[in-house]
């Protein structure tokens, strides 16, 4: 924070120490944490009690994780952009679209594959306006689906990723060992939030030390 001394060579060890303790902090999900005093004045996005449906519940944690997504690609100096349908969906306070960085797709293809890499939940773009990595967050939907998104860019360059939680890494496995999708098994990695939540931490980390050097 502008005008915080921390006095220490890890400060962002020394947040994540302090944001840690139980007795002042509960943890909402991976790389969300919030004062136990406020436990109860939280808006719904940011933490949906048992009183919000399900599946307001299952919208609010898939945006979540989007906007995870979008602001590490932005930290990496990508172009970063959700589809239309969930531009409005709510993200820490802003919406998806607030946060990430293109508002159109850019159109790297023809129409129909085009249309199809639209859908996909985050797209990073790179300095010739191609898509560079694509990520699929399944919260609660069907990996098939996503894994079938993949295969129609296969003749594209970028790297996939379903991003879930991991008790369902042996779904992944199961359903990529279809014959489906050999074109594509080496090309997919799969990543749980756990580990979405720590690469969102350390890249801001990098980011902000080397905002403070001299190249």
């Amino acid at each position: 924070m502008p005008g915080v001394e921390w006095k220490t060579k890890t400060p962002f060890a020394s947040i994540r120490r302090i944001v840690q303790d139980e007795r002042f902090f509960f943890k909402i999900k991976p790389g969300l944490w919030a004062l136990l005093l406020h436990k109860d004045k939280l808006p719904p996005e940011i933490f949906p009690t048992n009183i919000v449906p399900k599946s307001e519940r299952e919208l609010f944690n898939h945006s979540y994780y989007q906007g995870l997504l979008v602001e590490i690609g932005n930290l990496k100096k990508y172009e970063t952009f959700v589809p239309g349908q969930d531009k409005n969906k709510r993200f820490l306070g802003k919406t998806l679209r607030e946060v990430s960085s293109q508002e159109s797709f850019y159109q790297f293809g023809y129409d129909h594959i085009v249309r199809k890499a639209k859908t996909v939940d985050v797209c990073w773009f790179n300095v010739r306006k191609m898509p560079s990595v694509l990520f699929e967050v399944e919260h609660s939907t069907d990996i098939q689906n996503s894994l079938l998104k993949f295969v129609e860019l296969q003749d594209f360059n970028p790297n996939f990723f379903i991003v879930a939680d991991k008790a369902r890494k042996e779904e992944y496995l199961g359903k990529l060992a279809l014959n489906a999708f050999v074109p594509i098994k080496q090309r997919v990695q799969f990543m749980d939030y756990d580990k979405l939540s720590d690469w969102h931490a350390k890249t801001f980390e990098i980011v902000s030390v080397e905002n403070n050097l001299t190249f």
